[in-house]
C-alpha cells in the first residue's frame, strides 16, 4: 500500500507537460516548502523548475543559476532557484549562507540536490526526473512532511481527474 506521501510516479510526454506539471506544483506549494530536485543533466529539472515558479506567480524568465548558484524571483511568496552542479561538497555552501534559503520564508527548490545529502532538511519535497525517451520523463516525487504531503497530495489529485497519473 502506498504511503500518503508517496513515492508517487507520474510521466510526462513532453517539455510543456512537464512544464505543466510545475506549474500545478508550484500553486500547491506554500512558503517554507523545500522541493529537493535530481536527474541527469537534461532531464528536465529547470524545465520543471520553470513551471513551479508560473504557478508560483512569477512573472519573469526563469532560468538555471549553474554560475551564480542562486537565483532569487517574486512570486506569491518568494522563490530561491539554487543549482548545485558546480558545487563539489556541502562546505563550500557554508559560506553562501545556505540556512537562510534552505529554511527561509520562501519556496526553496534546489536542482542537484544530491549533491548534498547531508545539509537537506528533513521536510521536504524530493523529486526524481528521468529521461525515459524522445521527450518523455518519469517524475518520482517522495515529500517528508505533513507540509509537503498536502501539496503532493493535490498536485496527484489534479493529476488523476486530468488523466496525467
Amino acid at each position: 500500500m502506498q504511503r500518503d506521501g508517496g513515492p508517487h510516479v507520474l510521466v510526462t510526454r513532453s517539455p510543456e507537460e512537464t512544464r505543466e506539471l510545475g506549474s500545478a506544483l508550484g500553486g500547491s506549494l506554500l512558503a517554507g516548502c523545500f522541493v529537493a530536485l535530481t536527474g541527469d543533466l537534461g532531464s528536465g529539472k529547470t524545465v520543471l523548475v520553470q513551471g513551479i515558479a508560473d504557478g508560483l506567480g512569477c512573472a519573469g524568465e526563469v532560468s538555471s543559476p549553474s554560475f551564480v548558484i542562486v537565483n532569487e524571483y517574486r512570486g506569491r511568496v518568494p522563490i530561491y532557484h539554487i543549482d548545485l552542479y558546480r558545487v563539489t561538497d556541502s562546505r563550500s555552501l557554508h559560506d553562501l549562507g545556505y540556512r537562510e534559503y534552505f529554511y527561509g520564508d520562501g519556496v526553496t527548490l534546489v536542482e542537484w540536490a544530491d549533491r548534498v545529502p547531508d545539509l537537506l532538511p528533513p521536510d521536504r519535497l524530493d523529486v526524481s526526473i528521468e529521461l525515459t525517451g524522445a521527450e518523455e520523463r518519469r517524475i518520482t516525487m517522495l515529500s517528508r512532511g505533513a507540509l509537503h504531503s498536502e501539496a503532493l497530495r493535490a498536485v496527484v489529485s489534479r493529476g488523476r481527474r486530468a488523466g496525467g497519473v
